[in-house]
């Protein structure tokens, strides 16, 4: 990494804008950068770490940013860095400017612009920049990965803290840890004793847990075993626990087997004791039941002597109702026969009404014979009905015959008035059609000459307007130029000024006993003074700058003017020499003659249709009319017919109908008259027959009742009886027969009378000796269920134990072996002799080459004396690791650093930090470090000392390194020649830069 240049304005102590050229500085490999205490040197070191990493070292970050702007700055100028360096081959342009509070641009009070960031790389093949980024975090990103550095490490390696270094030498094994640890990155090691520690602690709560499990299974197995387990007095995490329990649970296992055992014993005999009470109950209940069997059988006997007397007289009636059963067809027969005859008199009754008093003692044979020849006459007037329902079709046939031919004459009429203007009709159509016609075409040539002439209205527009630009742009040109013309002439008046006054700004770098950069003397007499009015070079390149906006900003009006000439001259040609007002008049024209004649030629089609639709109409009037003419021909034939025939049909009706109204009103007085003649008949011979079979039926019924044995017909009736009550007589006498036939059974049975000889059963006794044995068995079941239960409990608990432990083994073998390794890391291992942590173990490697790469430059500064190297041992009680010795040469001795001098510690402590720059840089992957500064310290050494380190110094130029010396020692000033000073005033600070190659 290599500086270049750069660029600070309103920040810290500098109030404007101030630039540092470190190539001019670095020419000379070794420059000095001096000032008063306050002035702001390590302000320009915070200037290169705040445009790198967007922050400054240490506590001076703070507020966001705000309070690296100068309290010097003008309200109106923004706090900005811009760094220019070469790293890993790319040369870029880093600017940064933090948050800054400024005025309103509007109004009173202030508003906070964000913090701003520009990335920009040069391009040496098109010799330009190109812009990168302007996002802080990809700027951080892509700087850190180039430099391979964080900001704490840059502020160590490159910017070279010597009173850090001094601390450093003389600090305790955990002060120097911790800043190796900043450097070097070695988090990741401190990370892995971490990570180590949790899984650790991790698998350790795991095992616990187990612990806790398995132990926790133990008192279930405790609580299932009763007495018959004792648990270890063992807690969780202990060793032995898993084989105790293990051992526990197996005699718990045992012991509740043998219960299981006994148990079963004691099921059985309670079973077979229960079996011998259930088969004794079961013989006592069958004594009890027999013996009340015999007792209901005498009860239901005498009963049954009781009711003898109704059993007696229910069969008797039962006998009267058998013989009455052969008496009951003539009964049915003789109730029929009256019930039939009853009907058919009543229907002779109503038929007789019906007739006129004429037939009144008619018999059925003269009313059969006036039914047949009221029949025979309405036989005659068939043909008389047929000829007047034919009158009737001729009457409405006749109608209808009138009804068409007043419709044709209606259509004759219309057709004739219609075909009458005919020829007018279709002459207005035609004339319509042909007009439409015309009007499409016109349409058609208005639309081809429409296009051309909007394109030249639009095309004259445009050339008023490039008309009217052209002058302001002719106007703009002249403007321009005369801003140029003035700007130049400041220029070259501000230049002149410049030169008149060259010699006091050559002055204002010379320094006593330093060579001038013109004559090259190193006395220095009489240096010229700037007067008032003197124009520095910033003054100058600011004319300068300002001549050539003005150059540009008429170089662009010239194009401008240009570029619109040639617009209007393109118009012009389009739109020719006619007006805007004309050209638009014309178009307003041609779209009014386009639109009237779109519109007539849109009525073409209806034109056209409607020409066909009228000729269609007048081809069907045609035929209509033609129709209408032969119809009017044949209806007159046709009406002359059936005027004949309607004549005959009149007089064969009158006639037919006599004193009727017409033929079916005197065959409907005819069709009746004999349906209720033939009524009457059939009812008078249907009543005769019934009155005669009714006298049958009583001769029968009386021969049947005397054959039966009772005196009358009607004592044999009321001996019968009907189906409800037969069967209820019936079933009192088969019910009296059962029972009498069941006791007889009852009383006959051999058993039951032997159970009657003996002494009453005691059921109550035998129940109560079963239900004693049943709760017996019920207890021994209970307990042979809790002894299988508890066996079961057990085993489940002892499995799940034993599954326990085997997925407890690997995770009991991953604690051990992770224990070991973190105890071995956190160096709190017996294996771990010097008690080293694995960062410190780390930290002590990158120490020892630290030491290594500073012993080459501590020899060269002390004149071969000195040697820096790492030392393994502990101080104290704390651990080893990170010790740090010095080796004096003139002794032999080692001895700590913190023996050193004031002048040795401080030649020491640079030599260890440019050692640490040179392992940190290939650390970081080999990003080289072109560029150092070291602050302060030079102060303690004496002459010689002072020659050797600034010769250490000098020869980091053979790696075309440069080295900046931040220091008040009035001798560096002397000893080198290129610096940068540091001028503090009220005004705010100011850098001088002289002396560079």
């Amino acid at each position: 990494m290599r500086l270049h240049r750069l660029d600070i304005t309103a920040f810290g102590p500098f109030g404007g804008s101030q630039t540092v050229d470190f190539d001019e500085l670095s020419a000379a490999g070794l420059f000095l950068l001096h000032g008063p205490t306050g002035a702001g040197k390590t302000s320009v070191l915070d200037g290169v770490c705040y445009a790198l990493y967007g922050a400054v070292p240490g506590a001076r970050q703070s507020g966001q940013g705000l309070t690296l702007r100068s309290d010097h700055a003008a309200a109106g100028t923004r706090t900005s860095v811009t760094l220019e360096l070469t790293v890993a081959g790319r040369r870029l342009e880093i600017t940064r400017q933090p948050p800054w509070e400024r005025p309103k641009k509007r109004g009173s009070g202030s508003t906070l612009d964000k913090a701003q960031s520009w990335l920009r790389e040069y391009d040496g093949t098109a010799g330009s920049w190109k812009d990168l980024s302007r996002s802080h975090q990809e700027i951080g990103e892509e700087i850190t990965q180039l430099l391979g550095m964080s900001r704490e490490q840059f502020c160590q390696v490159v910017l070279l803290p010597q009173g850090d270094f001094a601390r450093f030498l003389r600090a305790d094994a955990e002060a120097r840890g911790k800043l190796l640890g900043r450097l070097f990155d070695t988090h990741r090691f401190a990370e892995v004793e971490k990570r180590l520690a949790e899984r650790r602690r991790t698998a350790e709560a795991q095992v616990r847990e187990g612990d806790a499990a398995l132990l926790a299974d133990a008192h279930r197995m405790q609580q299932a075993a009763g007495d018959a387990m004792e648990l270890p007095e063992l807690a969780p995490g202990e060793p032995g626990l898993a084989e105790a329990v293990l051992s526990a649970a197996a005699v718990a296992r045992a012991t509740a087997r043998e219960q299981l055992t006994i148990a079963h014993c004691g099921l059985a005999a309670a079973e077979s004791r229960q079996a011998a009470a259930e088969r004794h109950l079961a013989e006592v209940r069958e004594l009890d039941r027999l013996q009340r069997r015999f007792t209901q059988a005498r009860e239901r006997a005498a009963l049954l002597e009781e009711r003898a007397d109704g059993y007696h007289q229910a069969q008797a009636r039962m006998e009267r109702a058998r013989k009455a059963e052969a008496v009951a067809p003539a009964l049915e027969l003789r109730e029929a026969a009256e019930a039939e005859h009853r009907r058919a008199a009543a229907a002779e009754a109503r038929a007789r009404g019906l007739l006129p008093e004429t037939f009144a003692e008619a018999g059925a044979a003269g009313l059969a014979s006036a039914a047949r020849r009221s029949a025979e006459e309405l036989g005659g007037l068939d043909s008389a009905r047929r000829a007047e329902q034919r009158l009737a079709h001729l009457v409405a046939e006749r109608a209808d015959l009138e009804q068409e031919e007043r419709s044709d004459e209606d259509v004759l009429e219309e057709a004739e008035t219609w075909l009458a203007g005919w020829e007018e009709s279709r002459a207005g159509l035609q004339q319509d059609v042909e007009s439409a016609q015309e009007a499409a075409t016109r349409a058609e040539q208005l639309a081809v000459q429409r296009e051309p002439a909007r394109k030249r209205l639009a095309a004259a527009r445009q050339r008023d307007a490039f008309a009217r630009d052209t002058d302001d742009a002719q106007r703009q040109v002249i403007e321009a130029t005369d801003r140029a013309l003035e700007a130049r002439a400041e220029w070259l008046e501000v230049k002149e000024q410049r030169l008149n006054g060259i010699a006091a700004e050559l002055a204002a770098q010379l320094t006593e006993g330093a060579p001038c950069a013109v004559c090259g003397a190193t006395e220095h007499p009489a240096p010229a003074r700037k007067d008032a009015g003197h124009v520095d070079r910033e003054t100058e390149e600011s004319a300068l700058a300002a001549s050539q906006r003005a150059d540009e900003q008429r170089a662009e009006a010239e194009r401008r003017l240009a570029f619109v000439q040639r617009a209007l001259a393109a118009a012009q040609g389009e739109a020719g020499d006619t007006s805007t007002e004309e050209l638009a008049v014309q178009v307003e024209e041609l779209e009014r003659e386009y639109t009237q004649a779109r519109g007539l030629a849109s009525a073409l089609h209806t034109a056209t249709e409607q020409l066909r639709q009228a000729e269609r109409e007048r081809e069907r009037r045609l035929t209509a009319q033609r129709e209408a003419a032969v119809r009017t021909a044949s209806r007159g034939a046709r009406r002359d017919a059936l005027d004949r025939e309607r004549t005959a049909l009149e007089a064969e009706l009158a006639e037919a109908r006599g004193d009727a109204g017409s033929v079916a009103v005197r065959a409907a007085q005819l069709e009746r008259q004999a349906a209720l003649l033939t009524d009457a008949a059939d009812t008078a011979r249907v009543a005769e027959d019934t009155a005669q079979r009714l006298k049958d039926a009583d001769a029968r019924l009386a021969d049947a009742a005397f054959r039966a044995g009772f005196d009358t017909p009607g004592a044999a009736a009321a001996a019968l009886l009907d189906d409800a009550a037969h069967r209820d007589l019936q079933h009192r006498l088969d019910a009296w027969q059962a029972e009498e036939a069941a006791v007889r059974a009852v009383l006959a049975e051999t058993d039951t009378a032997d159970a009657a000889r003996q002494p009453d059963a005691d059921l109550t006794g035998a129940e109560r000796a079963a239900a004693d044995a049943a709760g017996r068995v019920r207890e021994a079941a209970s307990a042979r269920d809790a002894a299988a239960r508890r066996c079961a409990e057990l085993d489940r608990l002892s499995a799940r134990a034993a599954t326990g432990l085997r997925r407890l083994a690997p995770l009991r073998e991953e604690y051990d072996r992770v224990a070991r390794l973190s105890a071995l890391a956190a160096g709190t291992s017996a294996d771990n002799e010097r008690k080293m942590r694995l960062e410190s173990y780390v930290l002590a490697a990158r120490l020892e080459q630290v030491a290594a790469a500073a012993t080459v430059r501590l020899q060269r500064m002390s004149s071969g004396r000195y040697t820096l190297v790492h030392s393994d041992d502990r101080s104290g009680r704390g651990r080893s690791g990170l010790g740090l010795h010095v080796v004096d040469a003139w002794t032999g001795r080692e001895r700590d650093t913190s023996t050193l001098s004031g002048g040795e510690t401080f030649f020491a402590s640079l030599a260890l930090a440019l050692g640490l720059a040179d392992v940190v840089t290939d650390e970081a992957g080999g990003v080289r470090l072109d560029t150092l500064f070291i602050d302060e310290g030079f102060g303690s050494l004496d002459d010689q000392t002072l020659d050797e380190v600034l010769d250490v110094l000098d020869a980091l130029r053979e790696r075309d390194r440069s080295v900046g010396i931040v220091s008040h020692v009035a001798d560096l000033r002397r000893r080198i020649h290129a610096q940068l000073e540091v001028v503090k005033g009220r005004s705010g600070s100011v850098l001088r830069q002289r002396g560079g190659g």
